[in-house]
């Protein structure tokens, strides 16, 4: 399901029967899952805005999609969660997460919620490495010497090849992790050594960063709440036993030095 099918026109080629909808657009949701027997569900709008701001879609719109769901008679409903979710979490997007997960828990529906910690993807290359690849410098909120763990996209798409289908992971929460927990300070440093490098890291103080979520609130709540979120990095306790990763099911995870010879040779 996407909102633009010019942009899924590859999968098209691929044989992937494309529907067209939007969370934020209860009418287009409207029956979408007659005759889908599994739903995986990672739409999010951590960095949205405007009509497509996280309240719009990771709440209104998740209940659209359990709704529509259980009226279909869907076999399974896979929902992407994150580490740690509550219901008094100081970040906003993650309150809204453990929300979703109860409506499921009391939807009625064989659900599998996967819990997943920060994206390699996103973490270790978009927001940090990309910038020492191209620039040999990067930006880091605080002293980045607290330990983070980080997945992969390639080993959640792993494991669910295991679970999408597989009633032993019916009504099940799972968390999934990274084969390590480590430093951004350490992972600038495994970029410098890929590239050979000693990259200059500019650390933004944790106050700073503090001022900046408020002012950038009014907006675009979106940067505002990764500025929020980083603070809550720098001292919070996002380290996870590298036993739940994908070696959980007799995978091969995915390591940190492995993942930044992929990007910087591709």
């Amino acid at each position: 399901m996407v909102r633009d099918e010019t942009k899924a026109a590859a999968l098209k080629t691929k044989g992937v029967l494309i529907r067209k909808g939007d969370l934020t657009k209860p009418s287009t949701i409207t029956g979408i899952f007659e005759g889908v027997d599994i739903v995986l569900t990672a739409a999010h709008a951590m960095l949205g805005r405007g009509s497509n701001k996280s309240k719009q879609v990771d709440e209104e719109g998740h209940l659209l999609l359990i709704a529509e769901a259980k009226k279909s008679g869907v076999k399974q409903f896979i929902f992407t969660s994150v580490n740690n979710p509550s219901p008094d979490h100081p970040i906003d997007f993650f309150r809204t997460k453990y929300a979703i997960e109860q409506i499921l828990l009391q939807s009625g529906l064989n659900y599998t919620i996967l819990r997943l910690p920060a994206f390699m993807e996103w973490h270790v290359y978009n927001l940090l490495g990309k910038n020492i690849v191209k620039k040999g410098k990067a930006d880091i909120i605080g002293k980045g010497n607290n330990p983070v763990n980080f997945i992969a996209i390639k080993d959640v798409v792993a494991a669910l090849n295991i679970i999408i289908g597989n009633s032993s992971f019916y009504n099940k929460t799972i968390q999934l992790a990274g084969p390590q927990n480590i430093s951004r300070n350490e992972i600038a440093a495994l970029f410098g050594k890929a590239l050979q490098i000693k990259p200059k890291i500019n650390y933004l103080p944790v106050p700073i960063a503090k001022i900046l979520s408020v002012l950038f609130k009014p907006f675009h709540p979106g940067i505002s709440r990764i500025m929020k979120l980083s603070v809550y990095s720098e001292k919070a306790n996002e380290t996870l036993d590298k036993k739940l990763s994908i070696e959980q099911f007799g995978l091969e995870p995915t390591y940190i030095e492995s993942y930044i010879e992929s990007v910087i040779h591709k």
